[in-house]
This record gives C-alpha cells, structure tokens and sequence, in this order.
C-alpha cells in the first residue's frame, strides 16, 4: 500500500469526482482509476461502490477514509517539525508559570531539558492566571503552568496535571494558626493577601472573592516574598496552592489547611499551549515537568 495512493483516495473522497481529484493531484483519470483499482486489489475490500458516473462510499470506504485523513495530517505535521528542528540553529522556548508556583520542579525539568537540548534557550517569566493567559493568546508565550479558570477550549493542549489542596499561610501570632484546618468563614476579618502585578489586582481580587468565596479586605504584593513578609508581621493570610514541593518558610508562619463547608479548597492545575503552536520540544519540555510535578 504506497501513500500515494491512499492520497489520491482521500482526494476522490473530499472532491466526491474522480475527474477533479484527477485534475487536483496532475494525474490522468485513467491513472486515478488505476491507483484506486490496486489499492482496493490489497486491502481485497470495497472502498467504493461506482455506479455509471456517480460512486458511493462504502463504509469500510469511509472508515479507512478517516483513519487516513488523520495519519496524512499527522505527516504532514510530523515533515514540518522535522525540517523546522534540521533547519533551526537556535531555538528559544518560552515558558510561563503562575505566581502562585515556588516549587523546584520547574528548573529541575529546566536543568534536564537543557542537557538534553543545549541548541534551545529557555526564557521564563512569572505572571497571574490572566497575565499568562493572555501570553499564550498573543503568541509570547510557547507554554504555561496555570490553573485552571475557564472551560477547556479544543484550540489548546490542556495537559491535566493535578489537583491542588490549597492552604492559608498565617502568623503564628494569629489565633487560627493553633487551627488543624481553617474554614473560608474563619478567615472573614482579616486581610486577604493577593501576589498580583497591578494591572491585575482588581481581576485577581474578584477570582478570590467570587470563585474562592473570601469576603475580605485586600492587600496586595508584588511577589511570594513580599507577601510572607507581610504575614509574618500578621498583616493578612496568604492562600497558597499546593502545586510541586512548597519552599521552606519562615517558623514565623504557620500552614494551615483550607476547607469551605466542611469539604477540602482544590484548584485545578495544567499545562496549557496552543495546538497550533505545538511542537516536538514544546511536547518534550511539557512532559519533563508532567512527570515532576504529578509525584
């Protein structure tokens, strides 16, 4: 069974006319006719059932139709990658991970990857959910670490990772910090403490307020650092996800599990990229910090 004969059959498939895919492909019809014969001849079924001028599809004609549609489009794919990957002297991958993130996981997969791939530099930036959304969107991010806020769309890759037990950070000072576990209504006065860049404070403040449920003042800080000095002095409580391994604190600050009625706080997290930008170290960097990361 050669290519391109199953080429010439998807083409008589999607013109629905011998004559024009003949036409499409710069064969004569008699050449079609014959390609179809022998490829029928091998697979000694009927994949079209002809009758005078007109031909139906039979469905042992349709399914091995779209079967092959789907190999030729993952070739066709597989080529461009090839002659991208032979052709390319430097390549930069640009990977995004969501503020709330301060595990190891990330550069130790950074660390494999580039010893496996010295020919591509790697460019990382931290950003809030809709700050590496809208780096994906743009194109100026190739990959990103980001929860999960809106609804899987088919553009994307959505590459599940894990659910995350969320926990609040607090001050030993605190009177909740003697807690076993925290309930949202527990945390009604005090400060709410949110790491968000801020063009993005107003966006992040309501994500807590109407999907995490805190009716809190707000304070905000540029970084995790920033914040944990703020908790420290018992400004506010910090939510963290618990996404990889957690970075040692401070013995100031205590970690405490956040419950809402009685049922564990979890936030979906995934590594998200667009299908139309996915490519062969796209995939391989992604499942380096897969791997990490679902431990």
């Amino acid at each position: 069974m050669l290519l391109r004969q199953i080429k010439l059959y998807i083409s008589i498939v999607d013109e629905n006319s011998f004559t024009q895919a003949a036409e499409k492909n710069f064969v004569s019809q008699s050449a079609i006719s014959q390609a179809m014969n022998s490829l029928e001849s091998e697979l000694g079924v009927k994949l079209i059932e002809r009758k005078n001028r007109s031909f139906k599809v039979t469905t042992a004609g349709e399914y091995f139709y779209r079967k092959c549609k789907a190999i030729i489009a993952d070739l066709e794919s597989i080529k461009k990658e090839t002659i991208r990957l032979g052709s390319d002297k430097e390549t930069t991958l640009h990977v995004g991970y969501i503020n709330l993130y301060a595990g190891p996981e990330l550069s130790d997969a950074i660390a494999e990857f580039s010893a496996l791939y010295p020919e591509v530099r790697i460019s990382v930036q931290s950003g809030t959910h809709e700050e590496l959304y809208r780096g994906l969107v743009s194109g100026s991010l190739d990959l990103a670490l980001n929860d999960q806020r809106r609804a899987f769309s088919d553009d994307y890759v959505n590459m599940e990772l894990k659910n995350a037990e969320c926990i609040i950070e607090l001050s030993n000072r605190s009177e909740l910090s003697s807690y076993e576990r925290v309930e949202v209504a527990d945390l009604a006065k005090m400060s709410c403490i949110i790491v968000s860049s801020k063009a993005q404070r107003e966006t992040e403040a309501e994500y807590y307020r109407n999907i995490l449920g805190f009716a809190n003042d707000f304070i905000y800080a540029e970084t995790q650092e920033e914040a944990r000095l703020m908790v420290i002095g018992n400004r506010g409580f910090l939510p963290v996800e618990v996404v990889g391994k957690l970075p040692e604190v401070s013995g100031a600050i205590r970690r405490v599990p956040l419950f809402r009625k009685n049922r564990r706080v979890t936030r979906k997290y995934c590594l998200f990229w667009l299908e139309a930008r996915t490519g062969y170290y796209i995939e391989e960097f992604a499942e380096m910090l897969r791997k990490r990361l679902s431990y």
